[in-house]
């Protein structure tokens, strides 16, 4: 991902910046010039014409910058819009198994932080760079005309703050990577300090932990300060310059044949210009941190799926609900797994191997321990991954060797963390079902046991609800999550301990609602308690030293 690119907006803008900056210049060097000649009495119409000027400069820099502004944001916010469009279609196939065990919300914050910086570098770096540019050639070119070599003092002005503001970004580049892994350390140790608080207070190593949090704010400190230090070198040599070019001016100034007013012209050109090129180290910062943030954001997107990508897959998509969901389609498919293994690491097992079969309408629970890897089996049936090695078909064809959406398409997944979208009820239903009308969108919430919490909103379905189901139990959000499975109309639902957070009577409700309305549908649950056991056809207990489904045995 480019930290910076050119558009037609953005040159737009930086011309337009560009007009402004020169206004504000202008508008400096004829004031200049406006006070020396009135002290000399000129003509009324010369001092009208000149106090014209000023005032004309003085209305164009504002009208100019919001113009600027307004392109350049307006550009800017489409750029970020594609820039999320875009990146939310790669993340997808790295989802869950590429994106490793981080919280779901660590790495939307990142990405949406990161990409933000990276956007806003066109605002904060390109459209200044243009800016100042076309600001200081303009001032350059129309001093020559007055005075040639005032006019190549301000070009060399331009070069020099030029060499400053790329030393300025590889200091600010270095210090930046030195910072952020500074914090990281902190954060590292800090996290390390908390979880373990007891077990050192019971050795007796809170002083020796005190000690590593000290070293480490200790290197953020050192890396804080040299970053400062380089920013304000950066700063202060674009003020050295400014003041030698404003110093030769004026020499050169002196000795020509030019009238006060034109000499005091010359002499505030380069200092209006190096206030207009300070922006330039500014710019510097933002373009290091939009570096350092595309940077991550290619480590995480340019990762391989770990699941097999076929051409086609969007085309089948369609095809797959036409043939396997709704009440309508065939049902559910057969599913059979013969010697899978697999793993989210390469080289890791975190399951298997397993053969089981899944009999179309089978609802089957599948218990055990923590880490015997009930949830990646999960993750396999959903080609959330692929096995590592044995088989997994669906109605005797490897899932290989279908496109990816197709096999998606036949699954509804439940989790224990269900999330709630802020909006509407129908909205929050819609996201499975965008076609269902409104009676099959209540009838989904009735089959999950929302008949009466339904009926009794305010606004039924146009009843909004908060960012992660504020306002509704624990209960009403995991049922709305199974409402959403049923009204997708999916074959096959997974649940990944549905009801972990309820009471027990709670939990029971759920389970039996789902399993009384599911239809044709199969049903496999990873549970590690006993709720809803007595209700599922068959269960399977994967542990450490193998697999028990009835009187046969899986090994593991």
């Amino acid at each position: 991902m480019r930290p910076l690119h050119l558009s037609r907006g953005l040159v737009i803008a930086g011309l337009l910046g560009g007009v402004a900056t020169a206004a504000g210049i202008a508008l400096t060097t004829t004031s200049g010039w406006l006070i020396v000649r009135a002290d000399q009495r000129p003509q009324i119409m010369l001092l009208l014409t000149a106090i014209v000027a000023v005032r004309t400069f003085g209305l164009a820099r504002p009208v100019f910058r919001y113009w600027e502004r307004l392109r350049s944001h307006d550009t800017a916010l489409a750029d970020l819009a594609d820039a999320r469009t875009d990146t939310y279609r790669r993340l997808i196939p790295l989802t869950p198994a590429r994106l490793g065990r981080r919280g779901r919300t660590d790495v939307l914050t990142g990405v949406v932080d990161d990409l933000t910086d990276v956007v806003e570098a066109s605002v904060r770096v390109t459209v200044p760079a243009l800016s100042a540019l076309t600001a200081g050639v303009l001032t350059a070119a129309l001093t020559a005309l007055v005075d040639p070599q005032v006019g190549l003092v301000i070009a060399g002005m331009l070069l020099a703050v030029a060499g400053v503001a790329v030393v300025a970004d590889r200091l600010e580049s270095r210090a930046q990577g030195a910072v952020l892994d500074a914090r990281g350390e902190v954060a590292r140790v800090a996290q390390l300090v908390t979880a373990q608080a007891d077990e050192l207070r019971a050795v007796g190593g809170t002083g020796t932990a005190a000690a590593w949090l000290r070293s480490a704010h200790e290197q953020l400190r050192a890396a804080t300060r040299r970053q400062a230090r380089g920013r304000s070198l950066s700063a202060a040599a674009v003020l050295v310059i400014t003041g030698v070019a404003t110093l030769t001016a004026a020499a050169l100034s002196a000795t020509s044949d030019a009238s006060a007013p034109v000499r005091a012209l010359l002499v505030l050109a380069p200092v209006a210009t190096g206030e207009a090129l300070g922006v330039l180290t500014e710019a510097t910062r933002a373009l290091a941190r939009a570096r350092a943030s595309a940077d991550r954001l290619d480590d995480l997107l340019e990762q391989q799926p770990v699941v097999t990508l076929r051409d086609g897959r969007g085309a089948t998509a369609h095809a797959a609900r036409g043939t396997h969901s709704g009440t309508g389609g065939r049902g559910a498919p057969r599913l059979e797994l013969r010697g899978l293994t697999a793993g989210w690491l390469p080289g890791r097992t975190d399951v298997g191997p397993v053969d089981l079969t899944v009999e179309p309408g089978e609802h089957l629970a599948l218990t055990g321990p923590n880490g015997a890897g009930k949830s990646t089996l999960l993750a396999v049936l959903a080609r959330h991954l692929d096995p590592s090695s044995g088989t997994y078909t669906v109605d005797g064809t490897d899932v290989t060797a279908l496109p990816l959406d197709e096999v998606r398409d036949l699954v509804a997944v439940v989790d224990d963390e269900p999330h709630v979208f802020a909006g509407t009820l129908r909205a929050n239903l819609a996201l499975a079902a965008s076609e269902a009308d409104d009676a099959a969108l209540v009838d989904s919430l009735r089959r999950a046991g929302l008949g009466g919490w339904h009926a009794a909103l305010p606004d039924g379905l146009d009843t909004r609800l908060g960012t992660g189901g504020r306002g509704i139990s624990g209960g009403e959000r995991a049922r709305l999550s199974i409402a959403r499975a049923i009204a997708s109309g999916r074959p096959v639902i997974l649940l990944d301990e549905p009801v972990a957070h309820l009471d027990h009577a709670t939990a029971e409700a759920v389970i039996a609602d789902l399993l009384q309305h599911a239809g044709d549908r199969s049903v496999i649950m990873v549970t590690h308690h006993g709720t809803g056991l007595d209700r599922m056809h068959r269960t399977v207990t994967i542990t450490e030293g193998g697999a028990h489904h009835g009187q046969a045995r899986i090994a593991r």
